[in-house]
């Protein structure tokens, strides 16, 4: 049985790098994440293949945002692909719509707090009110959980946060910005090591250039999954 905490993020250009990819990873992974950069690679096509025929769970990280009559349309839509999770903007009336639109589906919708490639610098130049930007994750995953969410996405450095909320109980916290110890950071400003993220609270964690620009894709995910069995 394959261990699905571990997501990994086909962050490739298209869907035959990515089914490239899983076929590399094999059964040693079973949840995959395809997200917005591959959308006009072919990416809603792999998520189909990669449930229907592989039986993978997928994560589709589309990040949605807009006003609630267009979320809801979104979400009903990629509803109907039998998918596993999806994210929308962690603001409440958009987790109020994605929830209407998956209404009688199994699909989880994930809210996303602030990006893990983020600091206080970026926030500023955002105009995001002023605030600690742990604080104002856990304000955010409050506020997505009252509104339905059924997780929330957070750097592993704010999971131990969220996870203490009254209103986590039961929901799931989803960590990118995982950094097997050793590996360099990229874009990611706000990271953990995998069992530092499992350990804080996470229920999933999101790896990608870790594992898909390594020379041996299968031996840096099994040393990703070694180090959580530990």
């Amino acid at each position: 049985m394959t261990d699905d905490r571990l997501i990994v993020a086909l962050d490739v250009p298209n869907a035959l790098e990515g089914l490239s990819l899983a076929e590399q990873l094999g059964d040693a992974v079973g949840f995959y994440k395809i997200g917005l950069g591959m959308l006009t690679g072919g990416g809603l096509a792999l998520a189909n293949e990669l449930k229907s025929e592989h039986g993978k769970r997928i994560f589709l990280d589309m990040k949605l945002f807009d006003i609630g009559a267009t979320i809801e349309n979104a979400v009903r839509g990629l509803a109907q692909f039998d998918l596993d999770f999806l994210t929308v903007h962690g603001d409440p009336h958009v987790v109020r719509a994605a929830k209407e639109g998956a209404a009688g589906k199994p699909l989880k919708i994930l809210a996303v707090t602030i990006l893990t490639s983020l600091d206080r610098a970026d926030l500023d130049a955002g105009l995001i009110k002023p605030g600690d930007l742990p604080d104002l994750v856990a304000e955010r995953a409050g506020r997505a959980f009252e509104a339905g969410a059924d997780g929330v996405i957070a750097s592993p450095q704010e999971a131990a946060m969220i996870r203490a909320l009254p209103e986590a109980t039961g929901r799931l916290i989803v960590t990118p910005g995982v950094r097997p110890a050793g590996s360099a950071l990229g874009d990611q400003k706000r990271v953990a090591t995998p069992a530092q993220a499992i350990a804080d609270g996470a229920d999933h964690i999101v790896v990608g250039r870790p594992i898909w620009a390594a020379d041996a894709p299968r031996a840096a995910a099994d040393a990703i999954l070694a180090e959580l069995r530990t």
